[in-house]
């Protein structure tokens, strides 16, 4: 069976509501015609019926928003910004299963026992940055979050040669109450 083809005139020929919408005699016509296609042209793509009739509103909000100039082509169109939205979508969606695995693999592979140790010893290490004085604590977090010398020396008021003598000897007082503390719990 031959499906009828839709003759559209371009949109030029109708009076359009505004610029860079569409005539709604037009946008019906080409909806009726034209949203079974790109419904299961992108459910074909998904493997997904729901996602793709969501992912065909998105085309129709398109065209309604921002018509193409001419619709000699306009199944082609719709095909192109349909399939272009759909690869976005698996992309978008990709990207978020990503982070929600490692956000749960995270939490799914601590046991209670690895999660309490993993408490006990942030206890530790707030204990021991608590130690130190405000300064040697701001130069050592900072040269442990990536900061430069320079920049440690810019945020803290210090000279950049003194940055380095600073941190070293925070280190070491860091480390000194860090083990005295877990030494004496253990």
């Amino acid at each position: 069976m031959r499906k009828k083809s839709l003759k559209l005139p371009s949109a030029s020929t109708y009076n359009q509501p505004a610029e860079g919408e569409i005539n709604m005699t037009v946008y019906q016509e080409v909806f009726n015609r034209y949203y079974p296609f790109v419904c299961r042209q992108l459910t074909y793509l998904l493997g997904n019926r729901t996602e793709a009739e969501d992912i065909t509103q998105e085309t129709f909000i398109k065209l309604y928003h921002s018509p193409p100039p001419d619709f000699q082509n306009i199944g082609g169109w719709l095909a192109r910004v349909a399939t272009n939205l759909a690869y976005n979508y698996m992309r978008s969606e990709k990207s978020r299963k990503r982070r929600e695995e490692k956000v749960n693999h995270k939490f799914i592979s601590d046991t209670p026992e690895e999660h309490a140790i993993k408490g006990e010893e942030t206890d530790y290490i707030k204990r021991a940055l608590a130690s130190l004085d405000d300064r040697s604590r701001l130069c050592l977090i900072m040269k442990h979050s990536g900061f430069s010398y320079e920049e440690i020396a810019s945020a803290t008021g210090l000279k950049k040669s003194s940055v380095g003598t600073i941190i070293a000897r925070s280190q070491l007082k860091f480390k000194k109450f860090y083990m005295q503390t877990k030494g004496s719990d253990a």
